[in-house]
């Protein structure tokens, strides 16, 4: 699990503490002077490897000029067993350190021990997660925002169980509320227009209009006939209503089955009712004295309890009295719970009685003013949801075809569902396309690119890479020559610019994995790939391999399958296949 990036960064701080106490000892620098220089890795590789500012971050204290203390400590700096070959001064006085053959036989032989495992972590510290994502209304087929939300939470989820988190996926089944009541009606309504005839049975306005509502009605019809006709509205809705669930649940877990994603758990929000979990959560917030009753309602004091979280957060008092803040009903004069209690309670289950750390939870851009609302009603329970409930805001898709935005779908006349684009594109295509902005950027998805055989589509171009490793290797096998262990590369004959500069970028994936997990943001891996498959590509046409030495054939061969290793791996944490023909 080494991250030799950042080794090598330690041993520059290191190596020139040294090499300033043995210059000290000598009485060329000024002893006890504490030094907080930075080391960074120059843009510009005609800078080293690695730049170290010790000598302008000590100037002041040491009195001297910054190119004096560094030649004191490139006087005194001792270069033996360490990874680096050499170190000179550059400009007004950094120390530019550049990486000697071990360092690079080092990444080789990591890559190999780790295998597809490479790049992992205990950053996380096996902190227990819970990343929820999709939770679409069970109402309809999956769309392109469900199928955005997918691919993030699932690559998100993978990244995160890399960086050392314990992490568990989960769907939130909305089988209970406005919505579902809302779908019954419209099925109802379908249901009693092929009993009645259409102009008998109006259909509510704001119904649900799609094509699959016909056809569950359809379906029940052709099952119960005319048996739900007169019976009790509240009994015909009941049934309605589980009849299309039990239809599209599994229609759901189907097309997301057949976008690579299996989750640990799909958890159903009319648990929480039946089981008295709502009404006991709502309960626990008027023993705290957050909630109120006026109308015949109840109400939560959302206003007081975003003013604390704000304050605690830093704001002042004049901004937080600026702010157009509203109380929010928990269960109506009715007496039913609303979508915001249930949800409460959700999340006050993932965190109390499940004990996840953390609740990650994908949701579309338009959720947003419900951030904060639910972070502290969970805060008002006493269970820190302003850092223990993060918030990934997604935003839109934007489908285009021969450069226009497609927004019908052929099947329903709605929004594109996810199996009429699975049914235009692979699912490779499709996970990698949805993956390859952050989450905070619009996507632009453009079916036509998606279908590309060429270095312009982004999957494509990674993929052949790594299909063209394989076949390299397999044609160097038929001629005899094996993939070497690192132990025996010669790792000193990879010293090429095309070849370093492979094994920096084979070097990265700790940093990149890490950096995704904690900026929430999956997107890098996309990035990362196009970058390592466009170095390798650099490397196989400026690198001969065949017909080479067998030293520096094994040499670069071995490079060749260190780039599939990292390949494939990446590959898969976003859930895109990594093909050996192309």
């Amino acid at each position: 699990m080494a991250n030799l990036i950042q080794h090598a960064k330690d041993q520059v701080s290191q190596l020139t503490a040294q090499a300033y106490a043995a210059a000290a000892a000598a009485g060329v620098l000024p002893p006890g002077v504490e030094v907080k220089g930075s080391v960074e890795i120059p843009k510009d590789p005609q800078n080293g490897d690695y730049a170290s500012s010790f000598a302008m971050a000590g100037a002041k204290a040491m009195k001297m000029a910054p190119r004096a203390i560094a030649q004191a400590v490139v006087d005194h700096m001792d270069l033996t067993d360490s990874l680096f070959a050499s170190v000179e001064i550059a400009g007004p006085g950094f120390l530019n350190f550049r990486l000697g053959a071990k360092w690079y036989g080092d990444v080789l032989a990591e890559i190999e021990a780790e295998g597809p495992l490479y790049g992992q972590s205990d950053e996380g510290r096996g902190q227990k997660v819970m990343v929820e994502f999709v939770s679409a209304n069970p109402t309809g087929p999956m769309h392109m925002g469900n199928a955005r939300g997918g691919v993030l939470g699932d690559t998100l989820a993978n990244i995160l169980r890399r960086d050392g988190c314990d992490t568990w996926k989960e769907f939130y089944v909305n089988d209970a509320g406005n919505q579902i009541h809302k779908f019954a009606v419209s099925i109802q309504a379908r249901y009693l227009q092929l009993l009645l005839g259409e102009e008998k049975v109006p259909f509510p306005e704001d119904g649900y209009h799609g094509d699959d509502i016909r056809e569950l009605a359809q379906a029940f019809y052709d099952l119960h006939g005319d048996q739900y006709r007169d019976v009790e509205e509240a009994q015909r809705l009941e049934a309605l209503a589980a009849f299309g669930l039990e239809r599209n649940i599994p229609k759901m877990q189907a097309d997301l089955r057949r976008y690579g994603i299996e989750y640990d758990q799909w958890f159903f929000e009319s648990s929480l009712h039946t089981s008295g979990y709502v009404a006991e959560t709502v309960g626990l917030l008027t023993e705290k004295g957050w909630t109120y009753e006026k109308d015949g309602a109840l109400w939560l004091n959302t206003t007081q309890l975003l003013k604390n979280k704000y304050l605690a957060e830093g704001k002042s008092q004049k901004q937080v009295d600026k702010l157009d803040l509203k109380d929010d009903v928990l269960r109506r004069a009715n007496g039913f719970y609303t979508y915001f209690a249930a949800d409460i309670a959700y999340h006050r289950n993932k965190l109390e009685v499940r004990g996840f750390d953390k609740s990650i939870d994908v949701w579309g851009a338009d959720h947003h003013g419900h951030v904060a609302r639910l972070q502290a009603a969970l805060d008002g329970l006493g269970l820190d949801g302003s850092h223990r409930l993060v918030v990934v805001l997604m935003q839109l898709v934007n489908l285009l075809q021969d450069g226009q935005p497609v927004r019908m779908s052929k099947r329903s006349g709605k929004a594109i569902a996810l199996h009429d684009l699975l049914d235009e594109v692979s699912v490779d295509a499709a996970r990698y396309f949805f993956n390859s902005r952050s989450a905070t950027s619009p996507v632009d998805f453009d079916l036509d690119l998606a279908v590309r055989e060429d270095s312009e589509n982004p999957v494509y171009y990674v993929q052949y890479a790594h299909a063209r490793i394989c076949t390299l290797i397999a044609r160097l096998a038929g001629e005899g020559y094996a993939v070497p262990k690192a132990a025996e590369v010669q790792s000193e004959l990879l010293s090429s610019q095309e070849e370093t500069s492979l094994i920096r970028a084979l070097a990265r994936l700790p940093e990149e994995i890490h950096a995704a997990a904690r900026d929430y943001d999956p997107s890098r891996i996309n990035r990362y790939l196009v970058e390592l498959a466009g170095e390798f590509h650099r490397f196989y046409s400026a690198c001969r391999i065949k017909g080479e030495t067998p030293a520096l054939l094994a040499a670069r061969l071995k490079l060749a399958d260190s780039v599939r290793s990292v390949l494939a791996n990446c590959l898969g944490l976003l859930g895109v296949t990594a093909p050996e023909k192309m």
